[in-house]
């Protein structure tokens, strides 16, 4: 398992999600832009390390506020397509 931190930050009408390493220094180069914020909960619902309700709190707020972050377990492969750039 990798684990991997997910940021998320609303750029005027676009939400653009970003990847750290467990260091939180190194970025991952895959970027995603989504336009409804249901698409990042989603991507926790499935993958967050920990989704206790404090966790789901936590994600609601950042939504609410337009910043936040979670943090991912990911098997080799949702790993290896975080490390690529987007087509």
């Amino acid at each position: 398992m990798h684990r991997v931190l997910l940021s998320f930050q609303l750029y005027k009408t676009k939400w653009r999600v970003g990847f750290l390493e467990a260091d939180c220094k190194t970025s991952l180069p895959l970027k995603l832009d989504y336009t409804d914020p249901a698409k990042i909960r989603t991507i926790f619902e499935r993958t967050a390390a920990s989704k206790l309700l404090e966790d789901e709190q936590t994600l609601s707020h950042g939504i609410e506020i337009g910043r936040g972050g979670f943090w991912l377990n990911l098997n080799d492969d949702q790993y290896q397509v975080l490390r690529r750039r987007k087509a």
